[in-house]
């Protein structure tokens, strides 16, 4: 996530960079950077080598003291660099305030969701001009009836510089609210059990919770406590009749590449729970009616085989990878839950991928994947016929929304594009009549301006990569424009193009935005993923530099007009794709980049190292160790000339340690060879993702934004169009979402 922080820049400049010099640097560091507003040396962290021994080979790090963060000169060091960050940036605060206050004027800042039904209530949240977060409220019978708010997260952030909201779940009768706060960024949940009617609460603060779930006598409560490592792992029973009861542990995952998550099954008639790994899965059920029991294993788990299960009626549904790459649905009945009772109901189609199943009392609705985009079809289960909901545009993001019951005709999707806002629609499954519920207010949006499209790079091993696309109409194809170019690549996970209000900015000043599906994404398949992991990861990194290049070749840009972005995961391919082509790019920005690979897999005692084994390998392996060095983007800093590279981090990320980007900042300005600006900021105040609030969140893309256009070099006047609106908690959690892994 971009960053941006506000501080006395001459007493943190008097303090920090005294604290971090360092004896001079040696004859191979490079040069002062640039800095066009304010004559200050970048800072200078100190060496201290610290020797690995592993396979034969001898690892150095010169900068694994930044790991304490309880050393003084750790965040002195941190401080300097934030201080470096504004004073290189001093220049464009004209640039950022137009950017923000253009934002702001796109926005509805006082909003309102479109309310979900769930038995006799209606529920939605608002904004408030002024105001950084959503109150949740709701309204019986009707949406004329009173307002009741649940939550004021405004009045929940008093005195916090962070704020975010976890599990937020309903008893059945509506009468008990259990969520959970975190206020560092530390992902680290206190759950708490508001009694609605009262107004007090009945339960907690419960510390370092995860997911929870109620049964359906509206009394029992579920949840998940997270171990040292940050780890989902033990799954707890509270009864809220017995306030003075010790709460029951119910299940403890040891295996440190599990987590566990409990649920409850759309029919309300199971809880579950998960148990996950990155390639391999397990569930476990129990009767909502009957929470005192045991849960029951409903397949016990094997590596490399993946499934979720959803229920209806007599019968459990069962989406697995089991001799289906692509996933296959099969079914056995809810009192027999034996391998030899399955029956297949989906078999696997080589060309589509089967993600989901959602079940309603009369459909059965699937979340699926086809050429590259999502689709949902529904299944009547009366006459079995079946039909696919018809999508306006070639390429889009589509999600399933809440759809909380059960027994409803109707569900609810939300749809966007590159050039379309948000749009939430129902869909009535017996009529086919596709009715919208509110598409985002975008004040003088003109999409018509606008074009979007998707073309194809052509990787080295021949495989074609979907690049997406969206500038102003009209662009002649000299290589003239500046381009901002998106990728993500790890996971599977999908990234789809979605619209953004904040990124018309950079469309008005003519910049073309585009997002390079690369593999290790899930957007064409298993298999797209499958051939981006592990000992295929430099599939990640090709198909990146592939697109770049085609968009060069093709004349869309210029390696001097071209910037990258990549967040989390994606930071890593924005590391790696620096070290190994840097004469592509102008400017790069890496958000909380996952960049030391090697040295975090090697530590099991870091949250997601040992879950992720079958993502990336374990190094502890000769074989795994060999793939990761070869591109960890910390470990192959060269002495070579970079692009312009802004940096983020949050000391409180449980995901990507700080010091990870802090790191590899002090390795990349110690060994570049040219003048080119190294950025590093670090909110010291949040994690994963960036500020909360959702104004600090737009003052934070405004400065991002201005760092990609003043290093291209982009006037800074906007085109003839004026400011659009757009929903900011949607536009927050689309962002942010792309970033996290």
């Amino acid at each position: 996530m971009p960053l941006h922080r506000f501080t006395s820049l001459s007493a943190v400049l008097a303090l920090s960079l005294t604290a971090c010099a360092s004896p001079a640097p040696s004859a191979d560091t490079a040069p002062t950077e640039e800095v066009t507003s304010l004559a200050i040396a970048p800072p200078v962290a100190q060496r201290v080598d610290s020797i690995t021994e592993i396979h034969g080979r001898t690892l150095v790090d010169p900068y694994a003291w930044l790991r304490d963060r309880d050393n003084p000169e750790t965040i002195a060091y941190l401080e300097a660099e934030n201080a470096y960050a504004e004073a290189a940036m001093a220049h464009t605060e004209e640039l950022q305030e137009s950017i923000y206050q253009e934002i702001l004027s796109r926005i509805d800042q006082t909003d309102l969701s479109v309310p979900v039904r769930r038995g006799d209530f209606f529920y939605y949240s608002r904004t408030v001009e002024g105001q950084d977060y959503p109150i949740y409220a709701r309204k019986r019978g009707s949406l004329d009836a009173d307002e009741e708010v649940l939550l004021d997260l405004n009045q929940l952030a008093e005195g916090h510089d962070y704020l975010g909201l976890g599990a937020y779940e309903f008893s059945d009768d509506h009468r008990l609210l259990a969520y959970a706060i975190d206020t560092s960024g530390n992902e680290r949940y206190a759950l708490h059990v508001l009694d609605i009617e009262s107004g007090t609460h009945v339960a907690g603060p419960i510390e370092n919770t995860s997911s929870v779930a109620w049964a359906n006598d509206n009394t029992t409560l579920f949840y998940t406590t997270l171990d040292s490592a940050h780890r989902p792992d033990k799954v707890f029973r509270m009864r809220l009749d017995e306030p003075d009861a010790d709460h029951e542990l119910v299940f403890h995952e040891d295996d440190e590449a599990f987590y566990a998550y409990v649920s409850k099954t759309r029919s309300g008639d199971f809880l579950q729970l998960t148990l996950w790994s990155n390639a391999s899965g397990e569930s476990h059920i129990l009767d909502a009616n009957t929470p005192d029991e045991d849960f029951r294993v409903v397949a016990p788990r094997v590596p490399g085989i993946e499934y979720s299960v959803a229920h209806h009626g007599d019968h459990l549904l069962i989406v697995t990878n089991e001799d289906a790459i692509n996933f296959k649905l099969m079914r056995t009945p809810t009192d027999n839950l034996a391998k030899e009772r399955w029956e297949e109901v989906i078999p696997h189609r080589p060309e589509t991928l089967l993600r989901a199943v959602h079940t309603f009392k009369n459909w059965w609705i699937f979340e699926e994947r086809h050429g590259g985009s999502p689709s949902l079809r529904a299944r009547n289960l009366e006459s079995g016929e079946e039909h696919t909901i018809a999508m306006p545009e070639q390429t889009y993001s589509l999600r399933f929304s809440e759809n909380p019951e059960f027994s409803a005709d109707t569900i609810r999707f939300t749809y966007s594009s590159l050039v379309t806002p948000r749009s939430v629609f129902d869909y009535t499954l017996p009529t086919r009549a596709l009715d919208l519920q509110k598409e985002t207010t975008v004040h003088h949006y003109e999409r018509e301006r606008y074009e979007s499209s998707r073309i194809y790079a052509t990787s080295p091993d021949g495989a074609q990569v979907p690049i997406s696309i969206v500038h102003k109409k009209g662009i002649a194809l000299d290589g003239s424009h500046p381009l901002f170019l998106l990728g993500y690549g790890a996971y599977g996970m999908n990234y789809d193009p979605y619209f953004s209000a904040s990124r018309i900015s950079l469309l008005e000043r003519g910049v073309i935005f585009a997002i390079a599906h690369i593999r290790g994404g899930g957007e064409l398949g298993r298999q797209w993923y499958l051939d981006g992991k592990l000992a295929s990861k430099q599939n990640t990194f090709n198909d990146f530099i592939a697109s770049a290049s085609h968009l060069i070749e093709a004349g869309y840009t210029s390696p001097d007009r071209l910037a990258i972005n990549g967040g989390s995961a994606g930071g890593l391919l924005i590391g790696a794709v620096l070290n190994q082509r840097p004469d592509l790019f102008e400017a790069a920005v890496a958000d909380v980049p996952f960049v030391d690979v090697i040295n975090t897999m090697l530590d099991a005692s870091l949250p997601l190292t040992v879950v992720e084994y079958t993502e990336w390998g374990n190094p502890n392996t000769p074989e795994a160790f060999e793939t990761i060095v070869a591109y960890s983007p910390y470990d192959n800093v060269t002495a070579q000339a970079y692009p312009h590279l802004l940096v983020t981090a949050g000391l409180n990320d449980p995901r990507v340690h700080y010091w990870e980007p802090a790191k590899w900042v002090a390795r990349l300005r110690h060994t570049r060879t040219d003048d080119h600006l190294t950025l590093l900021q670090t909110n010291m105040g949040a994690g994963h993702g960036g500020a909360s609030g959702r104004y600090a969140y737009f003052r934070e893309t405004a400065f991002t934004y201005a760092f990609v256009l003043d290093r291209l070099g982009v006037d800074h006047e906007v085109g003839t169009s004026q400011p659009n609106a757009v929903d900011a908690d949607e536009e927050t959690e689309n962002a942010k979402a792309s970033a996290t892994e």
